[in-house]
């Protein structure tokens, strides 16, 4: 494909795109640049690359400077990786991450829990002190690649409050599962336990849209739906976000509020990691401090159960023929998980990563700030 962007008209903001893989070789650049070792950098840039190549724009290429390479410079994640297993038994290892590179510490960890599952039927790896790992149905999917079943979580800062509670107490806590299928893409269940998520929230921001009502909620309980100033009271703990089925009873919300606790107690219980409050990204002075992070990976070996032949074949069943049930009035098609991030990977295999003018700019200045001037990009002559 043609180093020029591709572009389209979206609204007020011209959407560019550019090539999946220049993307991802500029990330692992200006990830080198500010100390990370060259092999971390392009484990670092594959993980976020994976989120725009499955349309999860909200974890992307649009995160990689402000949650990534901010964060090193203000001395807030080590560059440099120190994995340590502090514990380790033929099934199951505990890793001290030592404030690293999140997604090194993630892809290390799930490759450890899969070298167990190859062995022993079932691997576990729980992990403490790391940091932001980037989309966890990365991991997930590193299992069903090797015919098994992977499952992963992680908690985060508080942004949740609990059924009934206007404190943001718990952390996004995505709970995923990744299982390979018959079908051509595998069935990966990629979500956070709340509503929506901070990622989702960044984004509406950049492209300057509101809030649906009850994904945000105030001191007062009532809605809020300007995305710039929930993430700023986020971080002040002046909103929260509603879990899963929303705040109160009536879509059962303390399901949401039930499953973001599971995640929270195997990311920190059985690692003696840090929870809750301790895990907000600032002291009682205000003071930014490292985020500290937990996480656990499962791998589980099919063949210890079933050949992976014959589960494949029976979940592509399951899957086609919940796609084949009967439709609303109105609705075209109905979807199962992994399938709609399939349908965008097909879309953008041929046009890369699109980029809003916020991001060309941000990427133009990071770019010049580092000395990368082998980048060409196809908004270079657009105006900031």
């Amino acid at each position: 494909m043609s180093q020029e962007a591709k572009s389209s008209a979206t609204g007020k903001s011209k959407i560019l795109y550019e090539p999946f893989d220049k993307m991802e070789q500029f990330m692992a650049d200006v990830f080198a640049k500010v100390g990370v070792p060259e092999s971390d950098a392009r484990i670092c840039a594959e993980v976020l690359i994976e989120a725009d190549k499955r349309g999860i724009d909200s974890h992307g290429v649009g995160r990689f400077k402000p949650i990534y390479i901010d964060r090193i410079k203000a001395g807030l994640q080590n560059p440099v990786t120190d994995f340590e297993i502090i514990r380790e038994g033929p099934t199951t290892a505990v890793i001290d991450g030592h404030n690293g590179m999140g997604q090194v510490i993630g892809k290390r960890s799930m490759e450890l829990a899969i070298k167990k599952a190859k062995k022993y039927g079932l691997g576990m790896v729980a992990v403490r002190n790391s940091t932001h790992y980037g989309i966890a149905g990365y991991y997930a999917l590193m299992a069903a690649k090797e015919n098994m079943i992977g499952i992963t979580g992680t908690n985060a800062r508080p942004s949740i409050a609990p059924t009934f509670g206007i404190e943001n107490m718990l952390g996004t806590n995505p709970l995923v599962f990744g299982m390979p299928t018959d079908e051509y893409f595998s069935f990966v269940i990629d979500c956070a336990t709340s509503i929506t998520q901070r990622g989702k929230i960044e984004l509406y921001a950049r492209e300057g849209k509101k809030l649906p009502p009850g994904w945000v909620i105030d001191q007062d309980g009532n809605t809020k739906t300007d995305p710039a100033v929930v993430l700023e009271e986020l971080n002040s703990g002046k909103c929260a976000l509603a879990p899963l089925g929303g705040a109160g009873e009536e879509l059962a919300g303390y399901n949401g509020y039930g499953y973001a606790t599971v995640v929270e107690i195997l990311s920190s219980s059985l690692q003696a990691g840090l929870f809750l409050k301790d895990l907000a990204d600032v002291d009682s002075n205000g003071k930014k401090v490292p985020s500290r992070l937990g996480h656990f990976f499962f791998a589980i070996d099919i063949a210890s159960f079933i050949e992976p032949e014959s589960f494949k074949k029976n979940t592509g069943d399951i899957l086609r023929s919940l796609r084949n049930s009967k439709k609303v009035p109105g609705q075209e098609r109905i979807y199962t998980a992994g399938e709609k991030e399939y349908i965008a990977w097909m879309d953008r295999k041929d046009k890369g990563v699109p980029l809003n003018d916020v991001m060309q700019k941000i990427i133009r200045t990071t770019r010049d700030e580092y000395g990368l001037s082998q980048y060409k990009f196809g908004f270079d002559t657009l105006k900031s």
